[in-house]
């Protein structure tokens, strides 16, 4: 072969190889397109399949939601107890007609921040839950009525709860570690019953004060040490219960509570009963159970048997404490005056008392 033979081929070769390398670089760029093509596409149909999977788990959530729904004196109300819901599905939004909420013991951890968009509601009762903190959102509630939360864990109650301007009743019994409310609470107007049970109150909240219908409230189970000089600024307050307190005496002022008729005192650290109680005549009911009251008084004997068993720390009790106690007081006083007396008629003599 000749050297030109040789150069020819030699120049064939290459250009093979380079067409054949052009060619497979091509066709290895086409592949990863389709390949990139391929996934893009799985992706999008497992989005798909995942949205369709959602919408249609939502849809299941809803129909067994709607299942839930009762009414009641007219009222549309969505009723659970005992299931597992530890958090509430947005498809609960297609509810909002609803007047109330009745969810028992379902282990919720949270109420949802949609909850302001259920103008309807009139009742929201989460009692015996897990629920650790309230929405700011609940005060969009202005129609609401009643907000029930006991048992549960809340630490707090925030300001915009006071937006509620219809709330009548307020219940946070047994959250076990809040100590105090908002000063702007005392802007409902219409709220007259608040349980505050078994939490970690020290006082009677500014904001109670200061609430013109407060009619019944209840701060037993706390660490009340004693109540304000300016409680008689609940005035159409009617059942306060203290019990299981710390109360070490009672204000001067609590006789001016003119329409109070029950009085729960039992298990505190009383050591008197003021007299000024005895003028307390629209009391009924009242009760000094379990206190270390200084003097030991009892009841006269029943006359009638077949009445029923007395209270033996009510009404009778404090009526018959209050004059043993200014019996005692009187007593104490005549040996005084005595004293004064005879020192007098002996300086009127020129004489020294001797009992100076």
């Amino acid at each position: 072969m000749t050297e030109l033979e040789c150069v020819r081929t030699m120049t064939e070769t290459a250009l093979c190889t380079g067409t054949f390398t052009a060619v497979k670089m091509l066709w290895e760029v086409r592949i990863q397109k389709i390949n990139e093509e391929l996934q893009k596409e799985k992706e999008f149909r497992q989005r798909a399949v995942g949205r369709l999977a959602v919408v249609w788990e939502e849809r299941v959530t809803l129909a067994k939601l709607k299942k839930k729904v009762i009414s009641e004196d007219g009222r549309a109300i969505l009723k659970i107890e005992e299931e597992e819901w530890k958090t509430l599905p947005s498809c609960l939004l297609k509810l909002n007609h609803l007047q109330e909420w009745q969810l028992h013991r379902i282990s919720l951890m949270k109420i949802p921040e949609f909850i302001g968009k259920f103008q309807s509601l009139i009742v929201l009762d989460l009692s015996r839950n897990s629920i650790e903190k309230l929405p700011k959102e609940i005060g969009q509630l202005t129609n609401l009525q009643e907000l029930l939360l006991s048992y549960n864990k809340i630490k707090s109650v925030p300001n915009e709860l006071s937006h509620c301007v219809s709330l009548e009743r307020l219940d946070l019994a047994v959250n076990r570690d809040i100590c105090d409310l908002p000063l702007q609470l005392s802007n409902l107007k219409k709220l007259y019953h608040i349980d505050l049970c078994m939490n970690q109150f020290t006082t009677i909240p500014s904001a109670l004060l200061n609430m013109p219908s407060l009619e019944w409230l209840d701060m037993g189970s706390n660490k009340l040490q004693q109540l304000p000089d300016t409680i008689d600024r609940m005035e159409n307050l009617h059942t306060l219960w203290l019990q299981r307190n710390e109360i070490t005496c009672l204000p001067e002022t609590i006789s001016n509570m003119k329409n109070l008729s029950t009085l729960v005192l039992t298990s505190n650290k009383l050591q008197n009963i003021p007299v000024c109680m005895q003028h307390m005549t629209d009391l009924r009911f009242v009760n000094f159970r379990d206190n270390p009251l200084e003097l030991q008084v009892t009841l006269p004997p029943c006359e009638n048997t077949e009445e029923e068993e007395r209270e033996l720390f009510g009404i009778e009790f404090m009526h018959i404490y209050i004059q043993e106690s200014l019996r005692r007081a009187g007593m104490s006083f005549i040996p005084s005056l005595i004293r004064i007396q005879f020192n007098t008629i002996l300086e009127n003599m020129g004489l020294k008392s001797q009992l100076e």
